[in-house]
């Protein structure tokens, strides 16, 4: 805190918290949004042959967070689309990037240096839902820290963790880009953003709300933008996971997989990989003579 007012930061974040994010964060969000759903391989395909599938798609990549938060707080799934506004604004820039003539629109948003202040702007409002989310949760559940997390959690991550359902609409089934497997760094960031959030909601974090939202919005956009920029997928918490994870959690050893691999098939191996039939007993002398003598009479006959 005395860092923050000997920097005078107070009346700006305050200010900064203010903001209002509709119409324009809004825009840029989905411009983002949807452009990454572009990106997507075959979305332009399906563009054309089910335009419907398409604008469903594109809205769950505009408003999945909402959808996911209201299905975790009890209400009901669909109550943010009667927000029109959002939801017209989030259609016209779907239909300006697939069907614009010539991709006048999409080649004017995909412009590097035009794309970098929309993805600045899109954390504008990823750090927002992230705050509101966790204060709406408190709300209802005044001593539920894991309920807050959660739903700020989803708000500031929710098209990501709904990315399998997100397939399905598309014809697509992979179960192993799970988001909760492989976290993607807006679904980690918001994660810690959302602890941080939860601690100053609950007076843990001796820090004012507009303060840790004017602070973590910059720590986004820094790292979004830079990752954008130089085409980067590595995480910057990578380095302290790598530190930390294995102290707390331990490493995967490649002996201790085969061992229970081993394990659990034991008796697999022992069922394929059992002893051949003993061959037949040799036959005696008698017998090989007797069927000589008993093919020698069929050849005479």
């Amino acid at each position: 805190m005395e860092l923050v007012e000997s920097l005078q930061l107070g009346e700006l974040a305050a200010a900064f918290a203010a903001l209002p994010v509709f119409p324009l964060f809004d825009t840029a969000s989905f411009i983002i949004s949807i452009l990454y759903f572009k990106y997507e391989p075959g979305a332009v395909e399906m563009s054309r042959r089910s335009p419907f599938a398409s604008w469903l798609c594109a809205m769950l990549h505009c408003f999945g967070s909402y959808i996911l938060a209201d299905l975790l707080l009890g209400h009901p799934p669909i109550e943010f689309f009667s927000n029109n506004s959002s939801v017209i604004l989030a259609t016209a820039v779907w239909y300006l990037i697939f069907f614009c003539p010539m991709n006048l629109f999409y080649k004017c948003v995909s412009f590097l240096p035009l794309k970098l202040i929309f993805v600045a702007m899109k954390e504008v409002v990823r750090a927002r839902k992230i705050a509101a989310g966790v204060h709406h949760a408190h709300h209802q559940y005044h001593h539920g820290w894991f309920v807050m997390m959660a739903v700020g959690w989803v708000k500031g991550s929710g098209v990501d963790l709904m990315s399998n359902f997100e397939q399905l609409l598309r014809g697509v089934w992979k179960p192993e880009t799970n988001e909760i497997l492989h976290m993607s760094f807006p679904t980690k960031a918001s994660l810690y953003g959302t602890v941080l959030f939860t601690l100053q909601q609950t007076h843990w974090l001796p820090v004012s709300e507009a303060n840790l939202i004017f602070f973590f919005t910059m720590f986004m956009i820094i790292c979004k933008v830079f990752m954008t920029a130089t085409h980067s997928h590595a995480s910057p918490f990578a380095p302290v996971e790598n530190f930390i994870c294995p102290v707390l959690f331990g490493s995967v050893s490649s002996g201790h997989t085969n061992h229970h691999y081993d394990h659990q098939h034991g008796a697999s191996h022992e069922v394929s990989h059992s002893p051949p039939p003993p061959p037949p007993p040799a036959k005696s002398k008698e017998e090989l003579n007797e069927g000589t003598r008993k093919r020698k009479a069929k050849k005479a006959e």
